[in-house]
């Protein structure tokens, strides 16, 4: 297996406003599981195009194994590439569809015999190497096109969006078996996603992308926790983070955030950190909140009306419209939860469950 070491890398396209990818630079560790993730257009495919070596690179440098590879053809390259197509050749068996690229390189027949048997014992499909694509499922024809990769063993396997043309529950089960496959191989992978949770499942670590940047690289759960700004904090999320406009005042020595509703938070944790500034952006997990009757007193206390109520079986999503034109929040509750639509409530929200962006740059402001 292999590092990857992605420095500085730029994309740009003849005609482009701005460059694809614009000054990417990370280091995927031998043997690590990464995922980039992000919405459509943010580059991370491109990014993985040019790991590959199926995009130039515009500037950077990429160097896999130790060695730059800048100019180096795909085919060279030891890597082995899984798309969201399967990609199968239809007239021909699975084992065939297996070695097809072995003996394309004219691999030892005993060699891919041996690497054929070795990838459809891990992904179990000893029972159909004699079938051909039309009589296999989905998942079926997704493992055929691992095992493709496996068999190559190559020292990088980079996946774009491989599960996006499966069915929910074929979903889960095949990303189960992609992780016991990262586990039992000790590959280096690289990993293009926009399904946040794929990235929080499966990756050791993540890479958010937003407009051809790296947005923020982390843990899943460190990066699901400390939020870099406004972007990264709503795309990591379902129901996504809840984000309210403030303006900051100081009462008693105390830092607070006044809302559009007229509702006062406690900012303590902040207090040192909000000199000379006059706005901020709160933040506020759906499943950090709680729902109490509108006659409810004290701080920390959001008001407004019942916009939608989404029962789930195992949770209940309630929407709530804030007075004054504050805006709408999210509040992810237990499954028995008691709202009705219309209803008037007020929503509590700990302190120690805000986060701050700066209302300008979207940045976080970081606690101390």
């Amino acid at each position: 297996m292999a590092e990857v070491q992605l420095q500085g890398l730029f994309k740009n396209y003849k005609g482009a406003a701005r460059p694809a990818v614009q000054d990417v630079s990370f280091t995927v560790q031998d043997g690590e599981f990464m995922v980039l993730l992000g919405p459509s257009g943010c580059g991370k495919s491109t990014t993985l195009r040019m790991i590959a070596g199926l995009e130039s690179i515009s500037d950077g440098q990429l160097v896999i194994g130790g060695r730059v590879v800048n100019e180096v053809a795909a085919k060279d390259r030891d890597i082995a590439m899984v798309f969201q197509s399967y990609a199968l050749y239809p007239h021909m068996t699975v084992a065939d569809n297996l070695s097809f690229g072995l003996r394309r390189r004219k691999i030892d027949e005993a060699q891919i015999a041996a690497r054929v048997k070795s990838a459809a014992s891990i992904l179990g499909l000893g029972e159909l190497l004699e079938r051909k694509p039309f009589a296999l499922s989905g998942g079926q024809r997704q493992r055929v096109a691992l095992g493709r990769a496996i068999v190559r063993e190559p020292q990088v396997f980079l996946f774009d969006e491989p599960l996006s043309n499966l069915d929910a529950a074929l979903r889960v089960a095949t990303r189960n078996e992609l992780v016991r496959l990262h586990h039992r191989l000790g590959a280096t992978m690289v990993y293009v996603t926009h399904d946040q949770v794929e990235a929080m499942t499966m990756g050791q670590r993540i890479c958010v992308m937003n407009g051809g940047q790296v947005a923020q690289i982390g843990r899943p759960l460190d990066v699901y926790k400390a939020p870099a700004d406004v972007f990264v904090a709503q795309f990591l999320g379902n129901p996504p983070m809840n984000i309210l406009a403030a303006q900051l005042q100081a009462a008693g020595g105390e830092a607070q955030a006044l809302t559009g509703d007229g509702a006062v938070l406690p900012l303590r944790r902040w207090r040192d950190r909000l000199a000379g500034m006059r706005a901020v952006k709160l933040g506020m997990r759906p499943e950090e909140l709680s729902i109490e009757s509108p006659d409810t007193a004290g701080p920390a206390l959001l008001r407004g009306v019942v916009a939608a109520v989404e029962p789930l079986g195992a949770e209940t999503l309630v929407n709530v419209m804030l007075d004054g034109n504050a805006g709408e929040v999210i509040a992810r509750l237990h499954r028995d939860a008691d709202a009705a639509l219309g209803q008037r409530v007020s929503v509590y929200v700990p302190e120690a469950a805000l986060y701050l962006f700066d209302a300008a740059t979207g940045k976080a402001i970081e606690a101390p």
